[in-house]
């Protein structure tokens, strides 16, 4: 899939943080009628695993030092098939040779994106409890990474300039913002005077005032679709707490916002359509080992959004492909269990089916399959 960036100026390959504003849509001449849009769950590489161990051994053979590439090779091609794709990276990434450290403070191997970028994700949300774990050096150091490998990012920044300029990527002639924000760093206070460096919001109640000037900002610069990324709210439980009800109801309740993606709980959490729109309260843990069943099952959420007689996009078609990060028997990767679950040729399809049936029983706990939410492992 080939992604644009849209920014005024003309130097030759300039960094994005030394890239101008973002050039207003010209109007519909050009756009497609509807794309399709893939989000997945949190990144987040813990240390001492087997994905890690699994890794290195593979890095060795291509002579990279870590190669996570096997990792997603059942779900690269679903994720390739979209017009846009957008992962969550949770953590700072470390220099290529480390240290790299894993929980409560983490700073992981950059290889993580060469597999993410070889997939075919086109942008990340950065703006996690865990942006500052590495402190801003970590930030910037990510920021610098991610760059280098044409993945698109936002939620965290090197300057305040880059901090104001929203995201706006063109997806075959119709232009989408990302926009990022966190409830919190875990304690951790961001670098004195640069209070900019990462989109902190209070989530207790809610202010959504900094998410929904970042939205309006965005339409303002020519978007047509402004995606939300939201970390929040609580860990480890299935049903979305009133401070994730508030945020889904007030970004949605916006004109300016079209979708949002859900992050934070390591658990899947259900999907909702509220004014017309969606959410996915909480997409789990794509890439993680927390030891629980429940930690290792997450989904690719699938949207088609399609221009109306009006002219504006919305949600015609919203899909769920439960996935499961297959840690034992097997190479490390993460399984399409819809398809998983009938494999007869792979020992873990007892496991497969259950992961398959836990992400089932979660996501229409609110409703989702009435209003129009699809199950499908393809």
């Amino acid at each position: 899939m080939v992604v644009a960036l849209l920014f005024l100026g003309c130097a030759p390959a300039p960094r994005p943080s030394e890239m101008g504003e973002p050039v207003p849509a010209p109007g519909l001449r050009g756009a497609a009628e509807s794309i399709t849009i893939v989000a997945s769950g949190d990144v987040l590489i813990h240390q001492g695993g087997v994905l890690v161990r699994q890794a290195a051994a593979a890095g060795r053979q291509k002579g990279t030092g870590y190669d996570f590439d096997p990792v997603y090779a059942q779900i690269a091609p679903l994720v390739r098939d979209a017009d846009l794709a957008i992962c969550h990276l949770e953590t700072p990434l470390a220099p290529a040779h480390g240290p790299f450290t894993g929980y409560p403070t983490f700073s992981v191997q950059p290889q993580i994106v060469d597999a993410l970028r070889a997939a075919g994700y086109d942008t990340c949300s950065t703006a996690s409890n865990h942006t500052l774990d590495a402190g801003f050096a970590g930030l910037t150091r990510t920021l610098d990474i991610l760059d280098a490998k044409q993945l698109r990012h936002t939620g965290s920044f090197r300057t305040e300039a880059d901090s104001r300029r929203p995201l706006l990527l063109d997806i075959r002639g119709v232009k989408v913002a990302q926009i990022s924000w966190t409830y919190g760093l875990n304690g951790i206070p961001k670098p004195e005077g640069k209070e900019w460096a990462v989109n902190v919001f209070d989530a207790g109640p809610p202010d959504l005032s900094g998410l929904l000037t970042d939205a309006a900002r965005a339409r303002r610069a020519g978007a047509q679709i402004v995606i939300a990324s939201v970390h929040c709210c609580t860990e480890y439980t299935h049903d979305p707490g009133p401070a994730q009800l508030d945020i889904a109801r007030g970004l949605l309740g916006s004109p300016d916002v079209d979708l949002v993606l859900g992050h934070h709980a390591h658990v899947v959490q259900p999907f909702e359509r509220i004014n017309g729109k969606w959410v996915i309260y909480g997409l789990g843990n794509q890439v993680a080992e927390q030891g629980r069943g429940p930690t290792e099952d997450s989904l690719l959420a699938r949207f088609t959004l399609t221009r109306g007689p009006d002219g504006r996009y919305t949600t015609t078609k919203a899909e769920a492909i439960p996935t499961w990060i297959q840690l034992s028997g097997g190479p490390a990767t993460i399984v399409n269990t819809a398809v998983g679950r009938d494999d007869t040729t792979t020992p873990q399809r007892s496991a497969h089916a259950a992961s398959y049936q836990r992400v089932v029983d979660v996501l229409n706990r609110r409703g989702a399959l009435r209003q129009g939410l699809t199950i499908t492992g393809s």
